[in-house]
């Protein structure tokens, strides 16, 4: 399998939520347009400093990261941050790769909008299970 691209839009959830509540005009929501590298081998959702940085996104934690070398290093966790794909959402915390690093969407985002992976065509799509609605496990 090659490599997966996906161009995700992501929004500052605070922003929305102000938003919502008529604190801020939709254009005043921070938000991003990004292509990601899809890693089913990463847990989270991964950004580089940049992209936190215009998104505006608070610091929550830290956390070790085992990296694809097998280095462990400390990485900032911020969030919340709304992630779109296609008609599917989700929200989640991020983690901060150093500088201007690939951003990666992982496993958990991955799952929360049940889209998949189509190796033969190198693509992510809606689960053609459930193409209008998002459907999740609770067993």
């Amino acid at each position: 399998m090659g490599l997966i691209y996906a161009d995700l839009e992501l929004f500052n959830s605070d922003d929305l939520a102000l938003q919502r509540r008529g604190y801020l005009q939709s254009d005043q929501v921070r938000h991003i347009t990004i292509k990601a590298l899809v890693d089913s081998g990463a847990y989270m959702l991964a950004i580089n400093e940049d992209i936190a940085t215009q998104l505006d996104l608070p610091k929550l934690d830290e956390q070790l990261a085992e990296m694809a070398d097998g280095r462990r290093i400390k990485l900032d966790i911020v969030g919340p941050v709304d992630v779109r794909f296609a008609n599917r959402a989700t929200t989640v915390r991020a983690m901060v790769l150093p500088g201007n690093t690939e951003p990666l969407l992982g496993v958990i985002p991955l799952e929360d909008m049940d889209v998949v992976i189509n190796p033969r065509q190198q693509t992510l799509v809606v689960n053609p299970q459930t193409p209008y609605i998002p459907k999740k496990p609770l067993k």
